[in-house]
């Protein structure tokens, strides 16, 4: 009300003004005087008023939906200390399906054949003149055939459900089965961190989402359908039959030449020899060079500096199961918001034999929510790293014009790792020290 006195005060000044202009210099001081007034959707603010913001939707804020207790051991990579191949002691990964319920009475089955029923029908017809109800929680319609001969009520039931890819939980307070298409487990995961990333990363490659993860006690917990519970199953049993695993870790720079003229990236070679370039493959778009040692984050940004400014757009980490796939998102790991942090660095690796050498055979694929922008196949050694070039920033620019020079470019590093999982019996004396020399010679010559 105050505010509209005011507003109103004004409008009559001003009306005013023009029929008593003899008046102004007496009226003048009793009107209040305000240091600024902004007139935003016809509300005057002034120091005194509360501001008035139009209602938002409720929606997460962005710095919330950012927050991750996984991200510090995602996004940062000790590139001072980075061990290619490291050596971990195997340990249980178990999945267990959460709120099954009451136990089941111990009552016989005998004899009992169905045929293209659905599940409720099944047990609606096995459980005639037991006091037991069924519930359908979720839509089943497949149907469903068999017979049992012999069996105990609890073992009959799972098995129903089974077939009829369904889950089911007993409350025996109300004598009911309750059905439904979808469940919730758990999984008790190693200790070791890189086991865990490696199998979140199978999990976020296989598209399964609304993990919880508790990096207190080890554990993880997720929803899914008979499909996603056979993906998490059969990712769990890869985990556990394989002895080893691949990490990646990588750095993503914007690179913008001091010139008007793109990188000269033929430089590279005398720069730090030939013998330091060993593959060049080139890609729909950009091409990817596999390089030695010697070409590490610190030396190519060295080479990159003497021709352009660099600026490190996102850096991280992430492991999948030998053979298996996964990704890394600039977006997640990035500092700030920037036009590339719409992409998306998929990768599917295989370690073992390639043409009677042991290699990383690895499928490195850049996607943006737009389809995918080029993919590479690149066999490389142990110790070998990667760099992707001439990626055009213009490539995620989506207005017509922009500011960035069209020599801009993507830069990605990765530095692929071994993880071996061995039994922890066998664990080989000093493994917690990096395998070098000698030593890694004999580790990649031997049986993994």
């Amino acid at each position: 009300m105050k505010n509209i006195r005011h507003l109103f005060g004004v409008i009559m000044l001003v009306t005013g003004a023009g029929l008593f202009a003899g008046c102004v210099q007496q009226d003048q001081q009793n009107v209040p005087q305000y240091d600024t007034i902004n007139v935003v959707e016809n509300f005057v603010i002034d120091e005194n008023s509360v501001p008035i913001f139009p209602k938002k939707a409720a929606l997460t804020t962005d710095t919330a939906q950012r927050f991750s207790i996984e991200l510090p051991k995602r996004c940062q990579v000790n590139w001072d200390n980075q061990t290619i191949v490291s050596v971990v002691p195997e340990e249980p990964i178990e999945m267990i399906r959460l709120g099954t319920g009451d136990d089941l009475p111990d009552l016989k089955v005998t004899d009992y054949e169905f045929e293209q029923l659905t599940v409720k029908q099944t047990l609606d017809k096995l459980l005639d003149g037991v006091d037991i109800a069924v519930i359908e929680d979720g839509e089943l319609t497949e149907t469903i055939s068999g017979s049992i001969s012999s069996g105990n009520l609890a073992d009959s039931v799972e098995l129903i459900a089974k077939m009829g890819r369904a889950y089911y939980s007993y409350d025996a307070e109300f004598g009911e089965i309750h059905l439904d298409n979808r469940a919730k487990w758990m999984i008790k995961m190693p200790k070791n961190e890189s086991i865990i990333m490696a199998l979140l990363d199978a999990m976020h490659g296989a598209d399964v989402r609304n993990l919880l993860v508790d990096w207190q006690d080890k554990t993880l917990v997720f929803e899914g359908n008979y499909q996603t519970e056979r993906e998490v199953a059969k990712i769990i049993s890869d985990i556990a039959s394989k002895k080893y695993m691949i990490a990646w870790d990588i750095d993503v720079y914007r690179v913008y030449p001091r010139s008007d003229n793109p990188i000269i990236w033929m430089n590279l070679l005398p720069a730090f020899g030939e013998s330091n370039v060993k593959m060049s493959i080139p890609g729909v778009v950009g091409r990817a060079l596999v390089v030695s040692p010697e070409i590490n984050t610190k030396t190519l940004q060295e080479f990159l500096s003497q021709q352009s400014n660099i600026v490190l757009i996102s850096q991280g980490t992430f492991v999948i199961p030998n053979g298996w796939q996964s990704r890394f998102d600039i977006g997640q790991c990035s500092k700030e918001d920037r036009l590339e942090t719409d992409l998306v660095i998929g990768a599917t690796g295989k370690y073992g034999d390639y043409g009677g050498k042991n290699k990383i055979d690895a499928k490195i694929v850049l996607r943006t929510s737009n389809g995918e922008l080029s993919s590479f196949n690149i066999p490389s050694d142990v110790g070998d790293n990667y760099v992707i070039i001439g990626i055009p920033t213009h490539s995620f620019v989506t207005t017509p014009e922009t500011l960035i020079s069209p020599f801009a470019e993507l830069v990605v590093f990765m530095s692929p790792r071994i993880i071996s999982i061995v039994d922890a019996a066998k664990l080989p004396t000093g493994s917690d020290v990096p395998l070098v020399g000698d030593a890694l010679r004999e580790f990649l010559g031997s049986d993994m």
